[in-house]
């Protein structure tokens, strides 16, 4: 079973001198891509960076103007092409790029809020659809050097998201409604990715995993 020592010396032997890798964290909401994503980091300082696809999360205004508030969350509602675009230009490491971060206190992505500059050995990209083959996501997984897909208990996950809606106002009734609705129907979807990670990881213990 893969731990926490072997994750951390496959991204030791990505975050070398003189290139840049990005690596792809996948799974559904709750998973536990973050918290991932940030351990690697902070155990490697300034060599990696982390850049989270949430931030390409379309404006709350757009998507009513898309008539899509409701499924927010699902890949079309997602600057897809932008997000396939700056992973392009991370994955080149020639010039800092600033990205965008997705703030959950007040549900938008702020841009320009996380610098990369090419001093960084390795990206570390988390989200939910970077191994769609539905364009333009398909366009993300060759930009990747490895991708890992997080598979945890599948009703802890739940109990997770649950719990993080709440904490982000959500009554227990609409919490589990989210959950178990349109949430779910994106993780089904993101299930079916999973056969084209380059390592798939179950029920990895990780501290502070709802992230």
């Amino acid at each position: 079973m893969t731990g926490m020592d072997d994750l951390l010396a496959r991204a030791e032997r990505m975050a070398q001198p003189g290139k840049r890798c990005v690596l792809g964290i996948v799974g559904a909401p709750a998973s536990g891509k973050t918290t991932l994503a940030w351990t690697i980091a902070n155990a490697l300082g300034t060599r990696a960076a982390v850049v989270g696809m949430d931030g390409f999360h379309l404006a709350q205004v757009e998507l009513q103007r898309l008539g899509r508030t409701d499924r927010k969350g699902a890949p079309d509602t997602f600057d897809a092409a932008g997000y396939v675009h700056l992973v392009r230009r991370l994955s080149e490491g020639r010039e800092t790029v600033y990205a965008p971060e997705f703030r959950r206190e007040i549900e938008e992505p702020i841009a320009g809020a996380v610098a990369v500059p090419p001093g960084v050995q390795l990206v570390i990209t988390e989200g939910n659809y970077l191994l769609l083959q539905d364009d333009p996501w398909s366009g993300v997984e060759p930009l990747l050097t490895e991708s890992w897909f997080l598979a945890p208990d599948e009703p802890e996950r739940i109990e997770r998201l649950v719990s993080r809606h709440r904490r982000y106002g959500r009554s227990l009734v609409e919490a589990r409604k989210r959950a178990l609705g349109s949430d779910q129907r994106n993780a089904d979807l993101i299930a079916q990715t999973r056969d084209r990670a380059d390592l798939v990881l179950e029920n990895l213990p990780l501290v502070n995993f709802a992230l």
